[in-house]
């Protein structure tokens, strides 16, 4: 009787001992796939995190380049605003130093009419042919002896008084542009004499940028810069001169330096 017992219960023992070992190697299997794909993920974690690391540091370089382009930008245009201030106030001695000898002041007019019209074609090119039409007209009046010297004095301290109030001012102008290759009637946001930027009547924007001497209006077409002309352009038609904008970089230096 014990005999068959026993006869009996080797073969469940052993089906139990069996089926243990298969569970245990099969869980020691799942801990190894289990071990493995979260080394895998950590591996995939820590080259995300290099790539980031690497993105942020070409950001900040970017960054550090366009803070580098805008201080360069600010300091020539305090220089040309200084430069102004200085030939409008050398004018003002000449004319005060003419005036008691009782010379004409003509030539001296003549000369400032000259450098200040330099200065704006050395400048942001907003307006120009109309700019210096003006300053043109005073002067051939002048010669032509049309206006007499002291009102032409006031038309010249006027146009000066322009050009520094334009490296002050932020707003919406029409202005005739060429935007690849063609003449178009756009719409001009001037900030101040250090960046304009453009919506032409056919949706596109862009910015000014500089090439050597010469000025390019440049259409962008990447979206997140679109979005933050039109929201320029926007705040600006609001009379909204003021605050921070995040903007693209067009500062008026030459492109890709």
């Amino acid at each position: 009787m014990n005999k068959i017992r026993y006869k009996t219960l080797l073969p469940a023992l052993l089906c139990g001992t069996l089926g243990a070992a298969q569970l245990q190697a099969n869980q020691s299997d799942n801990l190894v796939k289990s071990i493995m794909k979260l080394r895998s993920e950590v591996e995939a974690l820590y080259t995300q995190i290099d790539d980031n690391k690497e993105a942020h540091k070409s950001q900040m370089k970017s960054y550090m380049m366009q803070k580098a382009d805008g201080e360069a930008q600010i300091n020539r245009q305090k220089t040309a605003l200084k430069q102004i201030s200085s030939e409008l106030e050398k004018t003002s001695i000449k004319m005060r130093e003419t005036s008691k000898k009782n010379e004409d002041i003509t030539p001296i007019l003549i000369t400032a009419l000259n450098d200040l019209e330099k200065t704006i074609k050395m400048g942001i090119p907003f307006k120009i042919p109309q700019r210096v039409a003006e300053l043109t007209k005073i002067k051939e009046q002048l010669q032509e002896k049309l206006i007499t010297p002291e009102r032409a004095l006031s038309l010249v301290w006027a146009s000066y008084d322009d050009a520094i109030r334009l490296t002050k001012e932020n707003g919406i102008f029409k202005q005739q542009i060429n935007v690849n290759g063609k003449d178009k009637l756009c719409q001009i946001a001037r900030i101040g004499s250090v960046m304009m930027y453009f919506a032409t009547p056919d949706g596109n924007v862009g910015k000014v940028v500089k090439n050597d001497s010469a000025y390019t209006y440049k259409v962008t077409y990447d979206e997140n810069e679109k979005k933050q002309i039109v929201a320029l352009f926007d705040a600006l038609q609001k009379q909204i001169r003021t605050g921070y904008f995040t903007l693209p970089n067009a500062l008026i230096v030459k492109e890709g330096k």
